[in-house]
């Protein structure tokens, strides 16, 4: 079984913006594209058929049936080689797009969709996806087009290894740079408070320099397995002493994906999306892939 790239799509332009570029990752991983319209009209025992009093076309089955159509031209228009094809599924849609993770190489849905409530910077179902989906989950945010390096989160986290992976093979398929970015202001302050307080000790230079090596090294560690097995890719690895989630934001700007991890190094235990993870999806200047361990190889 080809494991195929799934869109999800309900007729916004942010989901019809989640197709395009999922027909894009389709071609770049040579799989098929399965656009996915959630129907939840049947559940509720309404009528789905035109109105005797209105246009042949019209009611909620013949709608949803052109939302997917139009999804299918965008993917087509988008990719024109690319074996496409697209299905009303009966359910929620995180129901739906959550089962059908479990055969993706990939899902891409958009950050808002027609349910969403003014004001929200991301639905819900971008943010259950991130932390329940059963494969890498995409979610497409930020500018238009967005374009330059992969940007990889890295934490040094034992269940980062499959954003890694995710990462290097992201750049590897797109022909671009690596940036790796490693903040570790974020566990200096906590090493360095004073007994008993809340507050951080005074500036120790030794402390501060023992503390950078240790970033060093620990950035170096987490992407010598990946450079073995990516060669061609080039690395740009990073140490920044910002807050990991302003300092991820502000490079996003200038990248064209951004990876994290579902869950860091400071995650806590029963969490399944960490705080980074779900800043980013909030507030990412560009698309970002979500990844829980294990998810980075395809279902086939």
């Amino acid at each position: 079984m080809n494991a195929p790239v799934v869109a999800g799509t309900d007729g916004s332009e942010s989901s019809l913006r989640a197709v395009e570029l999922a027909a894009r990752e389709a071609r770049l991983r040579g799989r098929p594209l399965r656009v996915v319209h959630a129907f939840t009209w049947p559940m509720t025992r309404v009528p789905l058929g035109a109105s005797p009093l209105g246009p042949p076309d019209g009611g909620l089955r013949n709608e949803a049936e052109a939302n997917v159509a139009e999804a299918l031209a965008r993917a087509r228009a988008a990719e024109p080689r690319l074996d496409v094809d697209g299905e009303l599924v009966t359910g929620e849609p995180l129901a739906v797009l959550a089962a059908e993770s479990r055969a993706a190489d990939l899902v891409v849905v958009g950050s808002r969709g027609l349910g969403g409530f003014t004001g929200l910077l991301v639905g819900s179902v971008a943010v259950h996806l991130a932390a329940h989906g059963e494969c890498p989950v995409l979610v497409v945010r930020g500018r238009e087009e967005a374009q330059g390096p992969v940007l990889l989160a890295v934490d040094g986290a034992p269940d980062g290894a499959a954003a890694l992976e995710f990462g290097f093979a992201e750049a590897q398929r797109r022909g671009l740079p690596l940036q790796a970015l490693h903040s570790w202001n974020d566990y200096y302050y906590p090493t360095a408070l004073a007994p008993g307080t809340m507050m951080p000790v005074a500036f120790d230079q030794e402390v501060h320099d023992a503390l950078e090596t240790e970033a060093h090294r620990l950035l170096t560690e987490a992407l010598a397995g990946p450079r073995e097995r990516y060669p061609d890719v080039r690395v740009d690895a990073q140490l920044d002493r910002l807050q990991i989630r302003p300092a991820l934001i502000e490079a996003s700007r200038r990248a064209g994906l951004l990876v994290v991890g579902a869950r860091g190094r400071g995650g806590f235990a029963g969490l399944l999306l960490g705080s980074v993870s779900q800043a980013m999806l909030h507030h990412a200047d560009c698309p970002v892939a979500v990844v829980r361990p294990g998810a980075e190889e395809p279902q086939d």
